[in-house]
Protein backbone atom coordinates (compact mmCIF):
# COMPACT_ATOMS: atom_id res chain seq x y z
CA UNK A 1 0.00 0.00 0.00
CA UNK A 2 1.34 3.41 -0.97
CA UNK A 3 1.69 6.32 1.44
CA UNK A 4 1.70 10.08 1.03
CA UNK A 5 5.47 10.01 0.64
CA UNK A 6 5.26 7.83 -2.50
CA UNK A 7 3.25 10.23 -4.70
CA UNK A 8 3.70 13.81 -5.86
CA UNK A 9 2.11 16.29 -3.52
CA UNK A 10 0.28 18.27 -6.22
CA UNK A 11 -1.41 15.14 -7.59
CA UNK A 12 -2.47 14.04 -4.11
CA UNK A 13 -3.80 17.48 -3.20
CA UNK A 14 -5.75 17.75 -6.47
CA UNK A 15 -7.31 14.29 -6.00
CA UNK A 16 -8.06 14.86 -2.30
CA UNK A 17 -9.61 18.27 -3.03
CA UNK A 18 -12.01 16.84 -5.59
CA UNK A 19 -12.84 13.93 -3.28
CA UNK A 20 -13.47 16.24 -0.30
CA UNK A 21 -15.84 18.31 -2.44
CA UNK A 22 -17.77 15.49 -4.11
CA UNK A 23 -17.67 12.37 -1.91
CA UNK A 24 -17.00 13.66 1.59
CA UNK A 25 -19.28 16.68 1.00
CA UNK A 26 -17.16 19.13 2.95
CA UNK A 27 -18.84 22.55 2.97
CA UNK A 28 -17.24 25.90 2.19
CA UNK A 29 -18.50 28.74 4.42
CA UNK A 30 -20.42 31.58 2.77
CA UNK A 31 -17.83 34.17 3.78
CA UNK A 32 -14.97 32.24 2.12
CA UNK A 33 -15.58 33.68 -1.35
CA UNK A 34 -15.14 37.25 -0.07
CA UNK A 35 -11.92 37.05 1.98
CA UNK A 36 -8.24 37.19 1.20
CA UNK A 37 -6.04 34.38 2.48
CA UNK A 38 -3.69 36.81 4.20
CA UNK A 39 -2.52 40.42 4.39
CA UNK A 40 0.19 39.68 1.82
CA UNK A 41 -2.44 39.10 -0.89
CA UNK A 42 -4.13 41.86 -2.86
CA UNK A 43 -7.24 39.92 -3.92
CA UNK A 44 -9.27 36.90 -2.88
CA UNK A 45 -8.52 33.58 -4.66
CA UNK A 46 -9.88 33.27 -8.19
CA UNK A 47 -10.37 29.50 -8.13
CA UNK A 48 -13.92 28.73 -6.93
CA UNK A 49 -12.71 25.47 -5.36
CA UNK A 50 -9.74 26.97 -3.48
CA UNK A 51 -11.24 26.03 -0.12
CA UNK A 52 -11.06 22.31 -0.90
CA UNK A 53 -7.53 22.57 -2.27
CA UNK A 54 -6.41 24.36 0.92
CA UNK A 55 -8.20 21.75 3.04
CA UNK A 56 -6.45 18.91 1.23
CA UNK A 57 -3.09 20.68 1.53
CA UNK A 58 -3.58 21.21 5.26
CA UNK A 59 -4.59 17.57 5.74
CA UNK A 60 -1.44 16.45 3.90
CA UNK A 61 0.69 18.89 5.94
CA UNK A 62 -0.70 17.50 9.22
CA UNK A 63 0.06 13.97 7.96
CA UNK A 64 3.65 14.82 7.01
CA UNK A 65 4.65 17.33 9.72
CA UNK A 66 2.16 16.57 12.50
CA UNK A 67 1.47 17.41 15.19
CA UNK A 68 1.22 20.94 13.83
CA UNK A 69 -0.56 24.04 15.12
CA UNK A 70 -2.30 26.99 13.53
CA UNK A 71 0.71 29.30 13.92
CA UNK A 72 3.01 26.95 12.03
CA UNK A 73 0.43 26.58 9.27
CA UNK A 74 0.05 30.36 9.08
CA UNK A 75 3.79 30.56 8.46
CA UNK A 76 3.64 27.85 5.78
CA UNK A 77 0.87 29.60 3.83
CA UNK A 78 2.23 33.13 4.30
CA UNK A 79 4.06 35.17 1.68
CA UNK A 80 5.84 38.35 0.78
CA UNK A 81 3.96 41.63 1.29
CA UNK A 82 4.46 44.16 -1.50
CA UNK A 83 5.03 47.52 0.19
CA UNK A 84 5.55 49.89 -2.74
CA UNK A 85 9.10 51.23 -2.93
CA UNK A 86 10.04 49.76 0.46
CA UNK A 87 11.57 46.27 0.59
CA UNK A 88 9.14 43.38 0.73
CA UNK A 89 8.59 41.64 4.06
CA UNK A 90 7.20 38.25 5.01
CA UNK A 91 3.68 38.14 6.43
CA UNK A 92 1.86 35.12 7.84
CA UNK A 93 -1.43 33.94 6.35
CA UNK A 94 -4.75 34.58 8.04
CA UNK A 95 -5.64 32.21 10.87
CA UNK A 96 -9.44 32.10 10.57
CA UNK A 97 -9.34 30.05 7.36
CA UNK A 98 -6.86 27.55 8.82
CA UNK A 99 -8.77 27.22 12.11
CA UNK A 100 -12.07 26.64 10.31
CA UNK A 101 -10.55 23.99 8.05
CA UNK A 102 -8.96 22.22 11.01
CA UNK A 103 -12.29 22.22 12.85
CA UNK A 104 -13.97 20.71 9.78
CA UNK A 105 -11.27 18.04 9.52
CA UNK A 106 -11.75 17.29 13.24
CA UNK A 107 -15.49 16.90 12.68
CA UNK A 108 -14.84 14.47 9.80
CA UNK A 109 -12.52 12.47 12.07
CA UNK A 110 -9.38 12.97 9.94
CA UNK A 111 -7.49 14.99 12.57
CA UNK A 112 -7.64 15.42 16.32
CA UNK A 113 -6.20 17.77 18.90
CA UNK A 114 -2.92 16.71 20.42
CA UNK A 115 -2.19 17.26 24.11
CA UNK A 116 -0.31 20.52 23.58
CA UNK A 117 1.22 20.52 20.12
CA UNK A 118 -1.76 21.30 17.87
CA UNK A 119 -3.41 18.79 15.53
CA UNK A 120 -2.32 15.32 14.58
CA UNK A 121 -3.61 12.85 12.01
CA UNK A 122 -5.94 10.08 13.12
CA UNK A 123 -5.99 6.51 11.86
CA UNK A 124 -9.03 7.37 9.72
CA UNK A 125 -7.22 10.33 8.15
CA UNK A 126 -4.08 8.26 7.54
CA UNK A 127 -6.16 5.51 5.92
CA UNK A 128 -7.98 8.05 3.73
CA UNK A 129 -4.78 9.65 2.41
CA UNK A 130 -3.04 6.30 1.94
CA UNK A 131 -6.00 5.02 -0.09
CA UNK A 132 -5.87 8.10 -2.31
CA UNK A 133 -2.10 7.64 -2.71
CA UNK A 134 -2.58 4.01 -3.70
CA UNK A 135 -5.21 4.93 -6.29
CA UNK A 136 -2.87 7.55 -7.78
CA UNK A 137 -0.03 5.07 -8.08
CA UNK A 138 -2.24 2.45 -9.75
CA UNK A 139 -3.06 4.85 -12.60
Amino acid sequence: MATVYDVKSDELIRKAASDLKENISMKMPDWAMHVKTGVHKQKQPEDPDWWFARSAAILRKVYVDGPVGVQRLRTVYGGRKHRGVKPEEFRRAGGKIIRTILKDLDALGFTEKSDRDGRKITAKGRKYLDALSTSILKK
